[in-house]
Formats: C-alpha cells, sequence, structure tokens
C-alpha cells in the first residue's frame, strides 16, 4: 500500500466497504440471498409493507436499482407487491413468510461479519469507530 492509500481515507473507506460487502456475501450467499437484498429485508423488516419510493429513499439507491433489486426479490419469493389501497397507482412492498423466516439467520450472519470486522477493537473504540463513519456520512450526504 502507497503513503499516499493509507493517507486517503476515501482508498481507506473503498477498500474496508469492498472487504466487508464480499465477507457479508459469503455469509449470505449460504441463504441465498445478496447483500442489496439483505438491505432492503432489513428496512422491511424493521417496517414491512412500504413503497418502492420509500425503500429508495431508506436506502439512498436509484430507482432503477431498487426496481430490479424488488423484481428479484419477488421472483425469489421474498417480497410481494401489491396495490395500495389508498392510490391505485402506488404498489406497497410486502415481506412474504419465507423473508420473515430468513431473518434470525441473516442477521446473525451479518453480526457475524461486524464482529470479524471489529475483532480486537474494545468497546469504547467501536463506538469511536462508528460514531467517526456515521459522522463521516453526513458530512459527504450535506456536501453531495
Amino acid at each position: 500500500m502507497s503513503k499516499f492509500q493509507e493517507n486517503s481515507a476515501g482508498f481507506l473507506a473503498n477498500q474496508m466497504a469492498r472487504l466487508f460487502a464480499s465477507g457479508l456475501a459469503r455469509r449470505l450467499n449460504a441463504l441465498d440471498l445478496a447483500p442489496a437484498q439483505f438491505m432492503v429485508l432489513l428496512e422491511l423488516w424493521d417496517e414491512d409493507a412500504r413503497t418502492q419510493v420509500d425503500l429508495v429513499a431508506a436506502l439512498d439507491v436509484e430507482q432503477a436499482t431498487m426496481a430490479n433489486t424488488l423484481s428479484r426479490m419477488e421472483r425469489d419469493k421474498l417480497i410481494e407487491r401489491r396495490p395500495s389501497e389508498t392510490d391505485k397507482r402506488v404498489r406497497i412492498v410486502v415481506l412474504t413468510e419465507k423473508a420473515r423466516q430468513l431473518q434470525k439467520a441473516a442477521m446473525e450472519g451479518a453480526q457475524a461479519q461486524n464482529a470479524a470486522a471489529l475483532a480486537g477493537f474494545s468497546p469504547d473504540e467501536v463506538q469511536t469507530f462508528l460514531s467517526l463513519m456515521s459522522r463521516t456520512i453526513r458530512n459527504l450526504k450535506s456536501e453531495a
């Protein structure tokens, strides 16, 4: 690693995200889940029956990306898209029983990946690290 790379927040964040994502993908693969599907499931496990627009905003992804992810999830029987009772133009994304049953195992996989990434950190270091990452994200969002 070059001196520049060692001192580049962008390089290090990208490297960490890539390694984290590949580790998470390995853990979720056993459940036939992709990381993008897991992110959507996290939102729906927290609050089921949401619109695609709401999920796009919550996950800060492009509309087309979300549409593709939801199509794969519907194909894999993880979600159903139902018409809204209040606006027939809107479709509501709802978890299936299959997706609900995956929650415990998927969360355990994500927690194992977090534990691997933060191995050797003290509890205070973990909180500091997470706080600094959150602040960095807020800084970058306010700049965009």
